[in-house]
């Protein structure tokens, strides 16, 4: 079973008034553009975050709220634009008016321990928007803090560090290397080992925009006709490691080579996809969020921390990804992925400019942001790596990828889910479906695998011999399939076998 339980846990946050917390040197009083990557629709809200830190002996008697201010006060001198307000100018280009006024810092207390947040930290965290206080006005776009912070202290001795970020800034690179030069000062360092790098030209439309690949990912004209989510979806998170990445291999034949990504990928797609109950007609598609930053040649500067974001799309129906075999969708996973290059993201700056800067299309739209190699856990601020490190929940169309270890140790990936609570019901039941010894059968009767699915999953021996006799004898499958599995070797019974089966 992959779905982590929800934890009722309840406890009492008393907070410090909000402050703004400067720079500690002065800084230069400019105007800096973001770039066309950087000021799309799609990067137009705040992203919130938490990092949970254990009790560690040695820093006994250390307040990780003043250390952590005080290395922010110090960062904030390299990374000075944070410190500013975004304005916004013709065309709706944003610029950040680099103003000094300061990061919102709150410190506080909560009557709760490490331990009892559970074995496996993953989210919705129990209170979460108590650890992370909306100071009112605070969060809009233009004209407000560009970041949040809040640190509060547990009874353990531990603390709980969290975040809330203007995603046109940065993305999770950009952001990790700020908060990884907040704990290098945290520790006493004088200046970060990696220099933060501005440098938004390189990620600007050319002097001559032209759109020149396809960038289905910005077609609002087409998938118009969605499906409105409520407001009170439930939130879930699924744990994915050695076990659950074996069961899934089991689909994949032993000739495609594919991810752990592809795979886990292809199956939430699909999972997902029919728990909404779509038409076989109906249009689905998947974005895969990917950093870019290697992509170019030469790539981006190692301290660039600005957005580096490709959204590339795969499309198809929901008949055609749900009766097609599981490597159909690992295969159009893999694609998506490999639309991204250089090229394409000029390409998408360009689309940005002629466009008037749209938004990524999530009609129908099934969307990943792989975390696993975000290095939130490695921001140290004397305390050591981070128990949990990551998103502080999932969205309704989008889900975080975050490495994490299950009560066993066991080293995995978490995805956070968010659903109507009917279609979280039915996604659970069709990936336990999957996962579950009886991958083959329970996926066919629920229609999650076709029926050439059933086929190389016997044959690549999910379902051992006695077993597969065990099904025809119970009427999992019709006498006609039983005939055509025994024709055709699909059980590996015998005609006798498959008829006596289905007789019964």
């Amino acid at each position: 079973m992959a779905l982590l339980p929800p934890t009722s846990l309840v406890f009492t946050v008393q907070r410090h008034e909000p402050e703004l917390v400067v720079p500690a040197k002065p800084t230069p009083r400019e105007c800096k553009l973001l770039s066309d990557i950087d000021d799309q629709d799609g990067h137009r809200f705040q992203i919130r975050g938490l990092h949970f830190y254990r009790f560690k002996p040695s820093m006994q008697g250390k307040d990780p709220a003043c250390i952590i201010k005080e290395a922010l006060t110090k960062a904030l001198v390299f990374y000075y634009p944070y410190a500013g307000r975004l304005r916004e100018g013709p065309n709706r280009k944003l610029v950040v008016d680099c103003t000094g006024e300061g990061v919102l810092f709150i410190q506080a207390d909560a009557d709760v321990t490490l331990d009892q947040f559970g074995d496996s930290l993953h989210p919705p965290f129990p209170c979460y928007k108590e650890l992370l206080y909306e100071v009112p006005g605070s969060n809009e776009l233009l004209n407000c803090p560009l970041l949040q912070i809040q640190v509060t202290r547990l009874k353990c001795g531990g603390f709980i560090f969290a975040h809330r970020f203007n995603h046109t800034m940065s993305d999770a690179a950009g952001l990790i290397q700020f908060m990884c030069a907040m704990g290098e000062m945290a520790r006493g360092a004088l200046a970060p080992s990696t220099p933060p790098v501005w440098e938004r030209h390189l990620l600007n439309a050319r002097h001559s925009p032209l759109i020149t690949c396809v960038h289905d990912e910005y077609d609002n004209a087409t998938l118009t006709n969605g499906i409105e989510m409520p407001d009170n979806l439930l939130h879930r998170s699924f744990f994915f490691g050695p076990t659950q990445i074996s069961a899934l291999r089991r689909f994949v034949p032993h000739n495609l080579r594919c991810s752990t990504f592809d795979i886990v990928t292809a199956c939430l797609w699909r999972c997902r996809t029919k728990a909404l109950k779509l038409g076989p007609n109906d249009d689905v598609r998947f974005i895969c969020i990917v950093n870019a930053r290697s992509k170019f040649n030469p790539p981006l500067p190692s301290g660039f921390y600005g957005n580096a974001l490709g959204y590339p799309v795969a499309l198809t129906t929901a008949g055609q990804l749900c009766q097609n075999p599981m490597e159909y969708g690992i295969e159009l996973v893999r694609q998506a992925k490999a639309k991204i290059t250089e090229e394409y993201m000029k390409s998408t700056a360009d689309l940005m400019v002629i466009r008037g800067r749209p938004n990524v299309n999530t009609v129908r739209c099934f969307m990943v942001s792989d975390l696993t190699r975000a290095k939130f856990r490695e921001v140290d601020f004397g305390w050591g790596e981070a128990e949990f490190g990551g998103p502080a929940y999932g969205g309704d169309r989008i889900s975080f990828y975050i490495p994490s270890k299950n009560k066993e140790g066991e080293g995995g990936i978490v995805v956070p889910v968010c659903l109507p609570a009917p279609v979280m019901e039915s996604f659970v039941k069709e990936l336990d479906g999957i996962l579950s010894n009886n991958e083959a059968v329970v996926g066919a009767e629920n229609e999650i695998l076709s029926k050439d699915e059933v086929v190389a999953g016997v044959e690549n021996g999910i379902l051992p011999k006695d077993e597969a006799a065990a099904r025809v004898e119970n009427e999992i499958l019709s006498k006609d399939e039983a005939a055509v599995g025994a024709e055709n070797r699909i059980l590996i019974l015998s005609k006798d076998e498959a008829a006596a089966g289905a007789e019964k």
